[in-house]
Formats: C-alpha cells, sequence, structure tokens
C-alpha cells in the first residue's frame, strides 16, 4: 500500500499515511426516510437537506414526523448518534456534496430526510477528521465527478460515493488535525458572532440617531439646533446631463456598492455603443434612485461615471454632508415612508422624482450631520476590522487544508 506524507504535519507524527476507500471505513450508510412532514412541534424533529448550511447543522425551521404515523417503519433505525456526518447526495448541483457532523443541540430524538445521507464510522476513524477533509477542492472535484445533473436535482449513486479514496493518518494524528482546524472554526464563530452584535448595535443606534431619541452635543457641550423639518425636493435635485463622448466608466447602481463602475464587480451586461450615448452622466456625490429604491436603494456615487437613463440622478441643492445622507436613506423609517409612495406602483417598479421629492426629512444642522457621521463610520470601521479578521483565518485554513491533507 503507498505510503503518503502530506506537506503540513506536527512533529510528533512520523508514520505514513495509509489509502482507503470510503467504504472500507464505514459502520453505516443509509439514506433517510421520505414522509409527509409537519410544523407541527410533535413527534421527530427531521433535518431536511436546508438545514445543512455552510458545512454546520442549523436547528432552524424545523420539521416533524408524528411518531403515530410510523407506518410500519422502525423509526430507530433512522435516530441520528452523536458525530454521524450528513451528507447531500440528492439536492442542487450548489449543494450536492455539501456536509456535516451531528451534533444533538435540541435534546430530543433527530431523524432525517431521504436526500440526506448518514455516514458512521468505525472506531480507528475521527468524524472531525473527515469533515475536515469534506471542506478540501479534492473532495469537491470529487463529488462534482460522480454528479449526475438532471433537471429538478442532481445527485450521486452511494456505490460510487463509497469509492472515494482517502489517506488516512493514525487515530491519534486524525484527532490533533482535527481539534487544530476545529479550533480555527471556532474563532470564526466567534468573531463572525462578534460582527453579528455590532451590526445589531450599528442598527439600533442609528434608529435612535435618526428617530432623534439620542442626540449628540456639540464640542462646548451646548445642544446643537432643532432639526429641520423638510421635503426631499427642497434639498435635491433631478439632473439630466449627457454631455459625454462615451469615454466614461459605466457604473452599476447595486445596494452592496453603491454606484461603482461596472469592471470592479462581477456585473456582465452588454450594452451597444448607440444606447451608451444616451446613459447620464453621474458625478461624486451624486444619489441615484435605483430600480429598487422602494427596497432602500437610494444610493450613492463615489466615482464619476455613466449610468443608464432609467435612472434618476440627484444632485444636492443645498449644503449637505454626504455620508449622513448615504446612512439615513438605509434607516428602515425612510424606507417605510418610500413604500408609502408606492400604492399602484407593481414591484420592480422605480420610486418616481415627484415622489421622492415628497418625502418628509428632519434634517439637522451641518455640525451635527458630521457628528453622526463620525459616530457611525467609527462603528463600521469596527465590522470591517473584523470582516478582514474573518477573510483571514478563512484564508489560513484553506491553506492549511491543502497542504494537511493529502
Amino acid at each position: 500500500m503507498e505510503n503518503l506524507v502530506p506537506k503540513l504535519r506536527f512533529p510528533e507524527f512520523e508514520s505514513p499515511w495509509e489509502q482507503k476507500k470510503l467504504g472500507e471505513v464505514l459502520q453505516r450508510m443509509q439514506s433517510g426516510i421520505s414522509r409527509r412532514l409537519s410544523d407541527t412541534d410533535i413527534g421527530y424533529a427531521i433535518l431536511r437537506s436546508n438545514n445543512i448550511f455552510e458545512n454546520k447543522i442549523v436547528f432552524d425551521d424545523l420539521k416533524y414526523w408524528y411518531l403515530i404515523d410510523d407506518q410500519g417503519v422502525d423509526l430507530n433505525k433512522f435516530i441520528l448518534q452523536e458525530n454521524d456526518i450528513l451528507v447531500n447526495f440528492i439536492n442542487s448541483l450548489a449543494q450536492i456534496g455539501k456536509a456535516a457532523l451531528f451534533k444533538n443541540r435540541i435534546n430530543r430524538d433527530v431523524i432525517y430526510t431521504t436526500n440526506l445521507l448518514r455516514l458512521t464510522f468505525k472506531n480507528e476513524i475521527f468524524p472531525e477528521f473527515i469533515i475536515s477533509l469534506f471542506y478540501t477542492k479534492v473532495y469537491r472535484d470529487f463529488v462534482t465527478s460522480i454528479t449526475k445533473p438532471a433537471v429538478n436535482q442532481a445527485s450521486f449513486t452511494t456505490k460510487e460515493f463509497q469509492g472515494y479514496t482517502i489517506n488516512f493518518p493514525s487515530l491519534p494524528e486524525q484527532t490533533k488535525i482535527a481539534e487544530f482546524l476545529t479550533a480555527i472554526d471556532k474563532r470564526i464563530e466567534l468573531l463572525t458572532a462578534k460582527k453579528e452584535k455590532l451590526t445589531l448595535y450599528k442598527k439600533g443606534a442609528m434608529q435612535k440617531i435618526f428617530n432623534q431619541k439620542i442626540r449628540f452635543k456639540q464640542d462646548d457641550c451646548r445642544d446643537f439646533p432643532e432639526w429641520t423639518p423638510c421635503n426631499a425636493g427642497d434639498l435635491f435635485a433631478s439632473v439630466t446631463n449627457k454631455n459625454h463622448n462615451s469615454d466614461l466608466p459605466i457604473l452599476a447602481i447595486t445596494q452592496e456598492h453603491g454606484a461603482i463602475p461596472r469592471n470592479l464587480i462581477d456585473y456582465n451586461i452588454s450594452v451597444s455603443e448607440k444606447s451608451v450615448d444616451s446613459y447620464k452622466v453621474v458625478e461624486k456625490g451624486d444619489f441615484i434612485i435605483s430600480l429598487r429604491s422602494f427596497q432602500g436603494g437610494i444610493e450613492y456615487s463615489n466615482y464619476l461615471g455613466i449610468c443608464s437613463p432609467a435612472y434618476i440622478i440627484l444632485k444636492p441643492k443645498v449644503a449637505i454632508v454626504d455620508q449622513w445622507f448615504k446612512y439615513f436613506f438605509k434607516t428602515d423609517s425612510y424606507i417605510v415612508q418610500l413604500n408609502e409612495k408606492l400604492e399602484g406602483i407593481r414591484d420592480g417598479k422605480m420610486i418616481s422624482y415627484k415622489y421622492f421629492s415628497e418625502t418628509r426629512i428632519n434634517l439637522p444642522s451641518l455640525k451635527e450631520q458630521t457628528k453622526i457621521s463620525e459616530f457611525i463610520l467609527s462603528i463600521d470601521a469596527q465590522i470591517q476590522k473584523v470582516e478582514q479578521q474573518i477573510i483571514l483565518n478563512q484564508n489560513y485554513k484553506k491553506g492549511l487544508l491543502q497542504q494537511m491533507f493529502v
């Protein structure tokens, strides 16, 4: 049998790795059951393919199967045990092969549906080692090679899956590798939870700030002036400037990035040279009413470029702090106000400048706009720092997966 050694290895291990087929190390491989499911919380909890998310089992949106509806099936055969692995083997191409380690988080018996495979391993195999292996590109490439695409859902056979060749170290080395990678996962989970808390804090703070339940003080501790109620039309004009030679970058208007050159994101839509002639110029500091404005799509441009004439370009008529309006236009209360203008307008249509101009805005002074913007920007900076830490840890793990397995 071929002896194999990974590129990266813990120094206390020297014994060679051995190749085995997946089927050789399985104690059990079993698909689940197909029954009518219920939302009523009684009987067995049932895991479905959508409960496997990013290689974790999510116990949200559970379905149930009444105990009295067993139809002669021995349900005990389908009750999941700790450290079983569930694999999607009948699903969409995007989900096929996705797997997760079962840890019972709900203190009740859990079974699983027929498009999931349950893997139980022999004693010489550490299941966490297998699930780490299922993160690798080698595993994904293998799943792709045995998957048979179909119109509604793809699948692979259990026989082909059992033929997957795996390189195994000793059980102690399996354990060491898996525990090391699990520690990185835990750190990513903690960072992700931290990001979620910061995001919720930002949302709550913005709601209180823009509802004026929280007010800032001037540098000398005096109160800022009262906010001035006005219509959006008093603050922004609709402008149309087509004075360009089609040599400016075409901007995509997105909720994630605002107005951004198409070549900076994955946004491939071909346009004819003639149609570009009719495009509108967007200057840095302009806002754009997007096609999804009623979902919070009044976007800001940090770029000089051109965009489709379908969009409405807004230019400030008075002095403003751009960042304050970037935040304000994304508040729930303002989006609700935009939706009040949607009566009789089908989903997918853009809010007109007339509708926009009639929305009400309570406007703080320029100095308070600045102070508010700086505060929220400081939270954004914390969120961005955590996001970078998450990416660094994910890339670190990805590099380890390529070097710690053979």
